[in-house]
């Protein structure tokens, strides 16, 4: 396995709650503190600019395919040897500054005892989906007992990764409503609004347990190892900002509150969040995630000040020849520079037809650029 190179510096003042005094635990036993990445998150000055890719640990590796062939997507998300295994495969390969725990944001409503599989080609589907008061009942508090495998496969990974920093990571109680409302992926999400305009109480209710959920499962994770956490709100670019900031940023912010004792970045994530950036920076986060459509320099203006940034290239933008790949990789870059901390990645997750080559080449190409 390829170690990211790191270049010692002085310490300087660290500005994550909680770190200035003590090293958070997980991270001082495995020297991921002084790695590139965990710097940037912390907005230090950094040797390289880190990069890792969301769904990097996926369809798009042949070795990803072969070891899931037979293996259904949840299945395979409760054995602790395939989950690190899978986890580990884009570091081999890429040389990626952080490996990313290889889940999906429905595990933690599986092991409650929520009815819903995964199926190809459609998502997260429920068999029973969430509309009425009663229908609470179905979601009680996660217990970490639950998720026996999950606080195994990253201990297993901690070990095996070294001063690789591993993020660990949920659903972010919108997504999961949405889901659970829906019954399954939505393109309007027409149940979820109803509830959230028609029953707002209901709505605070059904978000609220969901960040309890969110909450502990991201607790377990920190607790076995982890070195950072990201929050998916995958979702959350169907809102408007007076909605957001109503309905949905308290379940959020009491997330990021939940484990903001643990002293590791929390990164916060969404899709088409352009004109909620600010919003989503409020929730409590120390990283900010971009996608593809608000340049890095327009978005720090509109999160403002004390976070860093992670983002933002096009992922379409890898299947263009190797000219055009690092040409546009080093205006994400430029327009990074004046970023108080920056971590590269993708503006969304790794397509699964993606030449794996090409995410190697694009590591490859943010480390020498920003190394200089």
């Amino acid at each position: 396995m390829r170690a990211s190179p790191i270049r010692r510096r002085p310490r300087t003042r660290a500005k994550i709650r909680c770190v200035s005094a003590n090293r958070p635990t997980g991270q001082q036993q495995t020297g991921t503190y002084d790695s590139a990445f965990l710097k940037a998150c912390r907005r230090e000055p950094v040797p390289h600019t880190p990069v890792w890719f969301m769904r990097q640990a996926g369809r798009s590796l042949p070795e990803y395919r072969k070891v899931r062939e037979g293996i259904a997507m949840l299945d395979s998300c409760m054995m602790p040897e395939l989950i690190t295994e899978i986890t580990l495969q884009p570091v081999r390969r890429h040389g990626v500054d952080a490996a990313i725990y290889f889940s999906d944001i429905v595990v933690p409503l599986k092991a409650i005892g929520i009815d819903l599989d995964i199926k190809p080609g459609v998502g997260p589907v429920v068999e029973k989906p969430i509309r009425t008061r009663a229908d609470l009942e179905q979601l009680r508090p996660l217990e970490p007992g639950d998720v026996p495998y999950v606080a195994e496969a990253v201990r297993m990974l901690v070990g095996e990764l070294g001063a690789t920093p591993l993020i660990g990571f949920a659903g972010a109680p919108f997504t999961l409503a949405s889901y659970l409302i829906e019954g399954g992926p939505s393109r309007n999400h027409e149940h979820t609004k109803a509830m959230m305009y028609g029953d707002p109480q209901l709505w605070a209710d059904l978000l609220d347990r969901l960040a309890v959920i969110t909450s502990a499962f991201l607790k377990v994770q920190i607790e076995a190892g982890a070195s950072a956490v990201q929050l998916f709100d995958s979702w959350a670019g169907a809102l408007a900002p007076a909605d957001y900031r109503r309905s949905v940023l308290p379940a959020s912010a009491k997330v990021f509150e939940s484990v903001a004792g643990y002293g590791v970045p929390r990164i916060h994530f969404g899709v088409g969040t352009g004109e909620l950036l600010g919003l989503m920076g409020e929730a409590g986060a120390d990283v900010v995630g971009v996608d593809w459509r608000v340049p890095l320099d327009e978005a720090a203006r509109r999160v403002g000040p004390g976070k860093a940034l992670q983002g933002n290239l096009d992922p379409a933008v890898l299947f263009a020849p190797r000219e055009a790949v690092e040409a546009k990789a080093g205006e994400v870059l430029d327009a990074a520079a004046g970023l108080e901390g920056h971590v590269f990645n993708l503006g969304h997750g790794v397509p699964p037809n993606t030449d794996p080559a090409a995410l190697t080449r694009l590591v490859e190409y943010v480390h020498e650029r920003s190394a200089r």
